[in-house]
């Protein structure tokens, strides 16, 4: 009979304290979300199956979460929420808007050019043409280095010329896109220096804000636009979990 008491308790625990939460939290919070592959099914962490994504952007709508594009950042309730897609994949393309548009939200999608240009192992990718022509009501494009490689095992030269190389394929394509960057794998140099050194760059091409994993919640304005943090939305991710990853971020016990 016990082991049927816990799981209960439990849940009425967690829902009166995501009701207080709520209540008590600050009134900037933004929630930036990580995605990348949309399937029918999902078989694997970086592919979310169009069943469960439909069934989070309807809560994310029924919730009225405010839904943002980086280019268009103002905070105004507790609900702001930014939706990202990282690295073109054709599915993207074929899932997306029609889901965007129903549930009246707009994404992101991160761009490696090298990816669009010379294809990403076996998945298939968008094309320059197909990216051109995303609806900017509910699209947004953004950065995500051209050869899509660990920024923390690279030099800050080989840094600065890859970035201003995905910038200028954008340009060459007549791609608009804002000026924020997708770190690729999340990282980033960390050491003091090379991270100052690093900041100092990404300033001086006109990068706006960068995003890392982390799986926090963040804060806006923020003293560290190079470091906003994205929460890691898996496949297997029930709508229980993914109501959780709101709130907190990642939880340990999950």
């Amino acid at each position: 009979m016990i082991l049927y008491i816990i799981p209960v308790l439990l849940a009425v625990f967690i829902v009166v304290y995501f009701r207080l939460y709520l209540f008590a939290c600050p009134h900037n919070r933004l929630v930036i979300l990580m995605y990348h592959q949309v399937e029918k099914e999902s078989h694997e962490d970086l592919t979310v199956s169009v069943k469960n994504l439909e069934q989070q952007f309807s809560y994310l709508n029924r919730k009225k979460y405010i839904p943002h594009f980086f280019s268009e950042l103002t905070i105004s309730s507790k609900k702001n929420i930014i939706i990202t897609f990282d690295d073109g994949y054709k599915n993207n393309l074929e899932y997306l808007p029609s889901l965007l548009e129903k549930y009246d939200l707009k994404a992101t999608i991160f761009i490696p050019t090298g990816f669009i240009e010379k294809g990403y192992n076996n998945y298939s990718m968008m094309t320059f043409d197909e990216i051109r022509s995303l609806d900017k009501k509910y699209f947004e494009i953004a950065l995500h280095s051209h050869a899509h490689e660990n920024l923390k095992n690279i030099s800050i030269d080989c840094i600065e010329k890859d970035l201003k190389k995905n910038m200028e394929i954008l340009d060459a394509h007549n791609i608009k896109y804002s000026k924020v960057l997708a770190y690729p794998y999340g990282k980033y140099p960390q050491k003091k220096e090379d991270k100052l050194t690093f900041f100092s760059i990404l300033k001086k091409i006109g990068i706006e804000f960068a995003v890392r994993i982390g799986n926090k919640v963040n804060y806006y304005p923020t003293q560290r636009p190079y470091e906003l943090c994205r929460i890691d939305i898996k496949g297997k991710d029930s709508i229980i979990k993914f109501k959780l990853k709101l709130i907190f971020g990642r939880l340990k016990l999950f």
